[in-house]
């Protein structure tokens, strides 16, 4: 018996679907804002409440207590943003308490800041986990980071940092 057309389509639909999420190549696109999910972006305030639900009505459950701290937006509902921190923490933060400004946060030991993008090159300071800094750019064939840490500028491997994607480049 022949399958109906319509049927065809729609399995045909998601078998070009699955291709095109495992190659890496699918982009979400948030419907509220029409800008990709996830994407990376960081707090604007000092403080700033995390909350169970996306609106004013559901109770606080965390408070970040950090300027500048890079957070991946994951969902979008109108003015809401469900965001995860570096440590896995998930809670709906207002639109006005967010930045698309980059920055990123030192994950595991203490890094060594370089002059070039070369684990060779001479080092310009060393940064603690947990320091938050500014990305000024990622070269997509690259490894590295261009990073700003107050007055100092330099080099870090992407690994060494959690607020930008593996393979994302940044200009």
């Amino acid at each position: 018996m022949p399958v109906p057309r319509s049927r065809y389509r729609l399995g045909l639909a998601w078998i070009i679907l699955a291709a095109l999420v495992f190659s890496g190549t699918a982009t979400v696109v948030a419907q509220e804002t029409g800008l990709p999910l996830p994407r990376f972006v960081s707090l604007r305030a000092n403080e700033v409440n995390l909350r169970t639900g996306p609106g004013v009505q559901y109770p606080v459950d965390w408070v970040f207590h950090r300027q500048h701290l890079p957070v991946e937006v994951i969902r979008e509902y109108r003015t809401w943003r469900l965001v995860r921190d570096w440590q896995g923490t998930q809670g709906w933060v207002h639109q006005s308490m967010l930045s698309g400004r980059r920055t990123f946060i030192v994950i595991g030991g203490t890094r060594t800041v370089r002059r070039n993008a070369d684990s060779q090159s001479s080092p310009v300071a060393r940064a603690e986990p947990g320091v938050i800094g500014g990305v000024e750019r990622c070269p997509q064939a690259s490894g590295w980071c261009q990073i700003s840490i107050e007055e100092r500028a330099g080099w870090l491997r992407r690994v060494e940092l959690w607020g930008v994607y593996r393979h994302e480049e940044i200009e």
